[in-house]
Order: structure tokens, then sequence, then C-alpha cells
């Protein structure tokens, strides 16, 4: 699914859907029971724009988290 802000995904994978988003070197995965949904056309539904950046915004803090890990001693 194209993004300007991060790179996103969807796989079928052990009756499961995942929504995997990635910027830069991190990533967030969502798995989605495929049996809680009527088809795939309503988990496009679910991978709305505040729902990315929701997740922009925790790419932010897990930046932040790993900086901070980064820099002790």
């Amino acid at each position: 699914i194209p993004h300007k802000e991060c790179k996103i995904t969807v796989f079928a994978w052990n009756n499961r859907y995942l929504i995997k988003l990635e910027q830069g070197l991190l990533e967030q995965t969502f798995k989605v029971n495929e049996y809680d949904l009527a088809g795939e056309s309503e988990l496009y539904k679910i991978i709305d724009e505040p729902f990315i950046q929701d997740a922009i915004r925790r790419f932010e803090d897990m930046n932040l988290s790993l900086l901070q890990a980064r820099q002790r001693p």
C-alpha cells in the first residue's frame, strides 16, 4: 500500500492477515484473524489514515527509545 511516510505491506499467512509497517530500520506488525473479517476488503478499511498516523507516532516513540538506550553508559 503506497504511503509517503512508511512502507505498508499486507500478507496472508496461517489463517491471519499481517499488516506490516516499516520506517527506516523499524517495523510494526499487526496480526488480524482471518475469521474476524468478512473479507480482504474489510482489512483495507482498517488501514486508514488515522491508523497509519498512530503507527507513525509509535515509530517516533520507538526511535526515541532506541536513541535513549544507545546513549546509556
